[in-house]
């Protein structure tokens, strides 16, 4: 077997977290400063509004978190958040529509790695609604982090604790699956996740699996699965059946980091999902995730 990491995998240099103050974005925040932390990364929070209005202090603490969460002293200056090797933007924007604010920013600023929230009401993906294909499409190897609305996810916004220790890799043999095995060894080894299980899900008849290769990582073992039945429904019984965490998918990477997903299972999956999703471009970085 491969081993998990190697070094000459580029870093991830650019977490983006678009927010509108809502419950589900302070989760979702508390991922992405985790990422940053994590890679040592700049993190740029933006937030669209119809009109000018919002205070800054509606933006999440960033200093304020990294007390709570112990990793800096109470009452710390701004500056010291620089400490811990990370840099944080707060970005506001003015416009009616928060898609188009999103994809203009993308558009003229890098980015490796975006966590937002999402809204699944009505059977709906809000951010899904419309096409971005136009501002995002040379930034096809964007990953994304969605947090379902509603669901906590394997980050903690109240102390930073991590808990993550079932992922749940659905793989067909389009778009190649490798990218999220590898992207979900990596998320697993980065965060210092010392046990856990990989479950590997191929939707399909008995011997069909794609050939993929499994990384070694200490404490976590791999379990593969194959089962029939339609492919939406069988990835949500697998995430209750094995308490899933994260599920980490490839997509086709096609336009940009929402068309990569439109009409795609992925899609469907992100529609019911339980737990956070991580959407890795079968053509991008495998191991930049952190």
């Amino acid at each position: 077997m491969p081993r998990a990491e190697s070094s000459d995998v580029p870093v991830l240099r650019n977490v983006f977290h678009p927010s509108d103050f809502s419950p589900a974005s302070h989760t979702a925040f508390a991922h992405a400063l985790t990422a940053a932390l994590t890679a040592k990364a700049k993190l740029t929070i933006l937030h669209v509004s119809p009109q000018r209005g919002e205070r800054w202090a509606d933006f999440p603490g960033v200093r304020e978190t990294l007390e709570r969460w112990g990793l800096l002293p109470k009452n710390s200056e701004r500056s010291a958040v620089s400490k811990l090797d990370i840099n944080v933007a707060k970005v506001q924007t003015v416009d009616k529509d928060p898609i188009e604010a999103v994809t203009a920013y993308l558009t003229n600023h890098s980015t490796d790695l975006i966590v937002l929230a999402t809204d699944q009401s009505k059977g709906k993906v809000r951010w899904l609604n419309k096409s971005v294909a136009t501002g995002v499409a040379r930034k096809a190897r964007q990953m994304t982090l969605f947090i379902p609305k509603g669901v906590d996810g394997f980050v903690s916004l109240k102390d930073g604790s991590i808990s993550l220790k079932n992922i749940l890799i659905p793989v067909a043999f389009a778009p190649p699956a490798q990218p999220a095995i590898q992207g979900a060894v990596r998320i697993a080894s980065r965060l210092s996740c010392t046990s856990g299980v990989f479950t590997i899900l191929h939707v399909g008849e008995d011997g069909s699996m794609p050939d993929i290769q499994c990384p070694k990582l200490a404490g976590w073992c791999w379990n593969k699965l194959t089962k029939s039945g339609e492919v939406v429904d069988v990835i949500d019984q697998t995430v209750r059946e094995t308490e899933a965490d994260l599920i980490v998918m490839s997509t086709e990477g096609r336009n940009g980091f929402l068309d990569a997903l439109r009409g795609s299972h992925s899609e469907r999956v992100l529609r019911k999902a339980r737990c956070p999703i991580m959407a890795i471009p079968a053509g991008g970085f495998i191991g930049s995730l952190l």
